[in-house]
């Protein structure tokens, strides 16, 4: 594998006994070494993936997000939490002042 102008980092990964068993086979088929089939199955995998990131925060694609004035009110309450303008309600209290 070229390592020209790449940008390689190394991680240490743990699989099975069997599952390095039948990666190993696959490569002596291929006439690589486990590592370097490993890497190019990674590799191939990788570049077949398309990663898209949402400028959407919840992590199930709500809608509510996407209206930029439901997000400045988030943004807005952000701002406050940070300084130190709120203040959190217990559940007694909040059915106290709710009169529940």
């Amino acid at each position: 594998m070229a390592t020209g102008a790449l940008n390689l980092r190394r991680k240490n990964i743990d699989l099975p006994a069997d599952t390095l068993q039948k990666l190993s086979l696959m490569a002596v088929a291929q006439g690589k070494s486990l590592k370097s089939y490993i890497e190019s199955v990674l590799i191939s995998k990788a570049a077949s993936i398309s990663v898209q990131v949402s400028d959407n925060p919840s992590p199930s694609g709500d809608e509510w997000y996407a209206d930029e004035a439901n997000l400045s009110v988030v943004e807005e309450g952000r701002a406050q939490y940070q300084a130190g303008k709120t203040r959190a309600y217990s559940m007694d209290e909040i059915k106290k002042l709710l009169d529940i």
